[in-house]
């Protein structure tokens, strides 16, 4: 098997990990998002912490690279909050596609901090995909909107995060990443829970423990996915979380998306294809 079609495989698989991790977490019901969320970390860290222990690492990484670990960590958790909070709030595929704009946000954040020139073609993708997500918010400025805006808030605050890491790259290990991630996010949102916690139930409580183990095989699928292909090749393939998610709606959830919401799942995809083939182009010439 080629390294391109084992990092296509790997990708379904982080796509997959992440549907059932919203799912999850829905499941889990009328539970502060802050609470879920550091449940589903609390999972992360022990996983990560294994592999960080396996491989004799760092587990809070290099010193002169804590400045950058906190900013990614602080920004990953602001996003992750919000975008529970937009699943709890809304149809399971419509926030998973607000959520996944943070490619096309990364691209602006990109050039703006790390002075990676923006093309033509991306920058007429992200116009379409922006497009695209009207159709789903159908913003009425209303509180109606309130959950899609916790949903794009995701996307932004992910992409932030994801601009750090690309300014990291191979300066530490993914799994050192994860584990402080994880670690991060646990600590500083404990005060939280421990002032807004709901008691949960064994089955709540099983929920949030899958929600952290399918999380897990989500970020290390696609961390993997992007180290036996480049992201350019495969990303269009991480989209299938939303076919996953769209499924999960209508089967678990009897949530079906409306008619301009599958459009702008249509349009999103269509503006992330087009990005994907012109990268393949480009990268050809």
């Amino acid at each position: 098997m080629s390294n391109t079609n084992k990092g296509i495989l790997l990708l379904l698989s982080a796509a997959f990990g992440f549907a059932m991790m919203s799912t999850f977490v829905k499941l889990s019901g009328d539970l502060p998002a802050v609470q879920k969320t550091m449940f589903r970390n609390i999972v992360s860290a022990f996983i990560a912490f294994g592999f960080v222990l396996y491989n004799k690492e760092r587990f809070f990484g290099k010193k002169e690279h804590q400045k950058y670990l906190i900013l990614r960590s602080s920004l990953g958790t602001l996003g992750m909050v919000l975008y529970f909070y937009s699943i709890d709030h809304l149809v399971l595929s419509d926030a998973d596609m607000l959520n996944k704009l943070s490619p096309f946000l990364l691209i602006i954040f990109s050039a703006l901090f790390l002075n990676e020139k923006a093309r033509k073609f991306q920058v007429v993708a992200i116009i379409i995909a922006f497009l695209g997500t009207l159709l789903i918010i159908k913003p009425q400025f209303s509180v109606e909107t309130i959950p899609y805006m916790a949903g794009l808030s995701s996307a932004i605050f992910a992409a932030l995060a994801y601009t750090v890491l690309r300014f990291l790259g191979d300066k530490e290990e993914y799994y050192t990443i994860v584990f402080y991630f994880s670690f991060f996010s646990t600590v500083v949102l404990l005060p939280f829970v421990a002032l807004f916690y709901e008691p949960m139930s064994l089955q709540q409580t099983l929920y949030l423990l899958l929600a952290g183990v399918f999380a897990t095989v989500g970020q290390f699928g696609i961390t993997l996915a992007y180290k036996f292909a480049p992201a350019k090749e495969i990303s269009i393939f991480f989209y299938t979380n939303i076919l996953f998610s769209a499924v999960i709606s209508i089967v678990v959830f009897n949530q079906v998306p409306d008619a301009l919401s599958f459009l702008g799942y249509a349009i999103i995809f269509g503006a992330s294809f087009y990005m994907f083939w012109k990268n393949k182009k480009v990268r050809a010439s």
